[in-house]
């Protein structure tokens, strides 16, 4: 388990030595490449010293000895065996079974105590069972039913969290074996789940303005030109963040989403009016020069307004404003750079893909054709 501050991953496998390596490995490269991620600490400790039992059963059996008498002997020397419990006044008052010469003090009194046999014999512990310590770690944990080891790592506040998590998937890449791996928990979970529910989205939100677009044009060229330059508004918003230093945040991803509408506005209001000019008679170059030069005007005052509305947000200040920021700087930098491509680009596009359709006055003029051929055809017979 890595943890950054507030998040948190995991580092698992199938054995903890072998994780263990690996994580000593993974915390000195994380050191010597990044700064900023300082003081990994592994929680696992194999020196943790425990003491084990051994029980000689084929002996035990022929001795006679018992094992729950042996089980009982030993919980009652060294931690006391809890017989059952008192009901007093409502209370309940567990009773102990404790040794009356007092507690194990020494790994070496535990030879020295003895046993009782089927027969009523006193034998020495140490006939049946032997001591060994050695040094385990204090907790095993596991994550995703996996073996899995705690890593807490500070990270500085100038350091994005998507960026560390991006750097230490990088690192874990290449420095973690084959058979151990690394998930993501807390914030960093939920940053990378919010990342596809947010990608969901936006692909949900280009399919349906293409949709509403092609239903509204009647066609699919018109609706692909203006959903092929909500990429490249997108890309401007994201390098208005970057010349910023914006991250992409949650805020900042939902800007983007509002980024998608206002991009598609302002190119149906150029592709719509160069659509009504091949109706009337235009051919395809004139259509779009035209129109982009009538357009222009509501064009860059619907951009000014909006760039200008974003303004605000951009100079809050108080509780909320990194959230306010965000947002601002996607519509301020985003649709302000993003103007070059619905003037420029849209009438490129346009004359790219128009080609590969008819104005809707001549597909309708060509279904009234056909209607009056077959009105003829009707009355000749």
């Amino acid at each position: 388990l890595l943890t950054l501050g507030p998040v948190t991953f995991d580092v698992l496998g199938n054995d903890h030595d072998e994780i263990f390596v690996a994580a000593q490995r993974f915390a000195r490269e994380l050191e010597a490449r990044y700064p900023a991620l300082t003081r990994p600490d592994i929680g696992y400790n194999p020196t943790q010293p425990q003491l084990t039992v051994d029980i000689d059963r084929r002996r035990a059996a022929d001795l006679g000895v018992n094992l729950e008498n042996l089980s009982a002997t030993l919980r009652a020397m060294i931690d006391g065996d809890e017989l059952i419990d008192l009901n007093i006044d409502d209370e309940a008052v567990p009773i102990l079974l404790e040794s009356s010469n007092g507690t194990i003090n020494d790994p070496s009194d535990l030879v020295n105590l003895y046993v009782s046999t089927d027969a009523g014999d006193l034998i020495p512990l140490s006939s049946v069972v032997s001591i060994r310590e050695q040094g385990v770690a204090a907790e095993l944990n596991r994550q995703s039913q996996r073996r899995a080891i705690e890593i807490d790592i500070e990270r500085d506040d100038s350091y994005p969290l998507a960026s560390a998590v991006e750097d230490l998937n990088q690192l874990a890449d290449e420095v973690l074996p084959e058979n151990v791996s690394m998930i993501h928990l807390g914030q960093a979970a939920a940053l990378e789940e919010t990342s596809r529910e947010v990608a969901i989205t936006y692909a949900i939100a280009l399919i349906v303005v293409f949709l509403v677009l092609c239903a509204q044009f009647e066609g699919f060229t018109s609706a692909l030109v203006v959903t092929l330059l909500v990429p490249f508004g997108v890309a401007a918003a994201v390098v208005a963040l970057w010349l910023t230093g914006t991250s992409l945040n949650i805020y900042s991803q939902i800007g983007l989403v509002l980024l998608i509408g206002l991009m598609a506005k302002n190119s149906v209001l150029l592709v719509e009016f160069a659509d009504q000019l091949r109706d009337r008679g235009y051919n395809l170059r004139d259509a779009i020069e035209k129109g982009a030069a009538v357009r222009l005007r509501p064009v860059a005052m619907t951009m000014v307004s909006t760039v200008i509305g974003g303004l605000p947000l951009i100079l809050a200040t108080g509780a909320g404003a990194e959230a306010r920021t965000s947002i601002g700087w996607v519509v301020f930098g985003g649709l302000g750079m993003a103007a070059l491509f619905t003037l420029y680009l849209t009438p490129a596009l346009y004359l790219l893909l128009g080609r590969f359709s008819t104005a809707r006055a001549a597909q309708t003029e060509k279904l009234e054709q056909e209607l009056n051929a077959a009105q003829l055809v009707g009355d000749g017979l």
